[in-house]
């Protein structure tokens, strides 16, 4: 949790500054991850399977944002 002295600190930069500070959070989380996640066999035979499917007809694929919209309009 950060200490009110670090939420000051933070709050001080811009915004394009405070975005850049996440992004390179984010990518020394990624970096980290990267090198401790370890995927099953099994896994990875999925993972190769699906990108085989997808080169073998890229027409199947289905963009993000209709993935996005799909998903987010079924709200309750």
């Amino acid at each position: 949790m950060p200490t009110p002295a670090a939420t000051a600190e933070y709050l001080k930069l811009s915004v394009s500054e405070r975005i850049q500070l996440v992004e390179d959070i984010w990518d020394s989380i990624a970096n980290e991850a990267s090198n401790s996640v370890e995927l099953s066999q099994a896994q990875k035979a999925e993972l190769h399977r699906r990108l085989a499917a997808h080169r073998a007809d890229p027409s199947s694929a289905i963009p993000w944002e209709q993935v996005r919209s799909k998903l987010f309009s079924n709200k309750s």
